[in-house]
């Protein structure tokens, strides 16, 4: 192959979005749980797909992995149909299932060997597979059955088992459900390296605080459509409002009523308020209390999270509806 030819595949390639969803529609009988989902996922992005229970994110994924059908659209893969390319599309493909999910039968190197082999690969990928063990802190569960973990441990293989085969993308459909939180921030801390190395990975999880520190990108699904999508930095800066947090020597009964209109709430001699950001001044705020002969004992201010956004978004829908 010469330079030119060299230079075009390489450009090609960076060219094709790890992840390609085009106007996927999905129902369950009378239950539309999908419609008309389109995006992309560029390489080597960290992307949330967020929602409510029901949204239809584990729907979407499974359409991906192959585990269900869409009634209408396509997903690629690395540029593969995951129908009628399946077999590349899932080479290029791991998913870490919500569900505890394994074979009693064997040990964690037997399993993950095993699920090696699916792929093609012999011990040649033996080596690889010992490293994930290491990684994934399960060296001294290695030759141990599967049905013998604790459920944290078994997570771990999940993930293991996802990665066998080094897929360019990969899904994390909530992994840190239910595990304490030593074992959250070593996964965390693993899918940091993975997109380090250049790996896409997809997170669903319903821990926004998470999200919104690993994600690049997110899109916010709600009953089967997406309702926003953008960089996560941006759909914040989206959200109108900001938060002070006062605390005084009065009770709520006290407070004037023009500052009571924004108050969100009020526990021991604190108050939230909601201010929006164009129209209520924190310096006019303060004017007001003082003014009324309210003592500041302290204040802070935040600014807004994902999961503020995050409820904004799905409550003004659920307004519309």
């Amino acid at each position: 192959m010469c330079v030119e030819e060299l230079i075009f595949f390489k450009i090609f390639f960076t060219m094709i979005d790890s992840v390609e969803i085009l106007n996927i529609y999905k129902s369950f009988e009378k239950l539309r749980a999908l419609t008309n989902i389109n995006f992309s996922i560029k390489q080597n992005t960290y992307f949330g797909l967020i929602g409510p229970n029901g949204a239809g994110k584990s729907t979407l994924i499974n359409i991906m992995a192959g585990l269900a059908y869409a009634n209408k659209g396509t997903i690629k893969i690395m540029g593969n149909d995951v129908r009628s390319k399946w077999r590349k599309a899932r080479h290029c493909l791991g998913v870490v299932p919500q569900e505890l999910v394994y074979d009693s039968f064997f040990t964690v190197r037997e399993m993950l060997r095993l699920q090696s082999g699916y792929f093609g690969y012999g011990s040649e990928n033996y080596p690889w597979v010992d490293e994930l063990i290491e990684t994934l802190d399960l060296s001294e569960k290695a030759d141990v059955n599967l049905q013998r973990l604790s459920g944290g441990m078994k997570r771990r293989v999940l993930i293991a088992q996802a990665l066998v085969h080094k897929p360019e993308v990969v899904v994390l459909d909530e992994p840190t459900a239910g595990v304490d939180v030593k074992l959250r921030q070593v996964l965390w801390e693993f899918t940091k390296q993975l997109h380090q190395k250049g790996h896409t990975i997809l997170l669903t999880t319903h821990y926004l605080e998470e999200a919104e520190n690993l994600c690049q990108q997110v899109a916010i699904l709600d009953k089967g459509k997406v309702i926003a999508i953008d960089s996560t930095k941006s759909l914040i800066n989206q959200y109108p409002y900001r938060f002070l947090t006062v605390k005084t020597d009065k009770n709520s009964s006290d407070i004037p009523e023009s500052i009571r209109k924004l108050m969100i709430s009020f526990q021991n001699n604190r108050m939230t308020l909601k201010l929006y950001n164009k129209k209520d001044k924190i310096g006019d705020v303060l004017e007001t209390l003082t003014s009324a002969g309210i003592h500041i004992i302290d204040l802070k201010t935040s600014e807004p999270s994902l999961e503020d956004v995050f409820m904004n978004l799905t409550q003004s829908k659920k307004k519309h509806d």
